[in-house]
């Protein structure tokens, strides 16, 4: 996956919002990316990961919210691999693949 399909698919799931995040992150996952080119299948997670991070840490801690327990955010699994999917970690359920999260 290049970058820039990363990037969008990130960029879907934040339905509009926190794109300094997103846009602050591209720099880091470029360079990355030129390290360990290989790498292109880790980084919608990865991406997705840094948004969050940030997001959680300057705006919102629920980013993006459990839509099944309405309490608590979602996290992206697998940490480090390729079909990452934010995921319920109370009930360790799949909600939707990075780039598919609903509104």
């Amino acid at each position: 996956m290049s970058l820039r399909d990363a990037a969008a698919a990130v960029e879907h799931d934040l339905h509009g919002r926190y794109a300094a995040e997103l846009a602050a992150a591209l720099p880091a996952r470029q360079w990355w990316l030129e390290q360990w080119p290989a790498g292109g299948e880790h980084l919608a997670g990865l991406l997705a990961q840094d948004v969050q991070e940030a997001v959680h840490h300057r705006h919102d801690p629920l980013w993006p919210l459990c839509p099944t327990c309405r309490d608590h955010a979602l996290f992206v699994e697998p940490d480090l691999g390729p079909d990452p999917f934010w995921v319920c970690h109370r009930t360790g359920l799949p909600v939707a693949q990075v780039g598919c999260l609903p509104d």
